[in-house]
């Protein structure tokens, strides 16, 4: 039986997505991304009627991981070694405690070697 990729979508890569910028396709995979994009994505003060629609419709498809305490102590250790911002942290501590590959068009995270990282071409 072939499993499917574990793929987390950082926030940058979402709103690509969404924006419909991306040159390829997402792989195919099982695909999560943290509560901080959740919360990143909905937060925008200029957020439209429909794009809020969008966002719930696409949150609606894709698995929410929270902050337990492994992801905490990961982000604690991401923070201190890398000084990442709290968000970018996070985010790190969350792909790596699923094993799964960051997508990312972040150079700072896609130079992290305790995780798999890849990015993508946007238009």
């Amino acid at each position: 039986m072939l499993t499917q990729p574990l793929i987390f979508l950082d926030t940058n890569v979402v709103l690509y997505f969404l924006g419909g910028r991306l040159v390829n396709p997402l792989p195919s995979g099982q695909y999560f991304i943290s509560v901080i994009t959740e919360i990143e994505l909905l937060s925008y003060p200029s957020l439209s009627l429909e794009e809020e629609t969008q966002i719930i419709d696409f949150l609606n498809k894709i698995t929410v991981v929270g902050v337990d305490n492994n992801i905490n102590n990961l982000t604690i250790e991401f923070r201190k070694q890398y000084r990442l911002r709290l968000p970018d942290a996070i985010i790190v501590a969350t792909a790596k405690s699923l094993n799964a590959i960051l997508f990312t068009n972040d150079v700072r995270l896609a130079n992290l070697t305790e995780i798999n990282t890849q990015s993508v071409q946007i238009v």
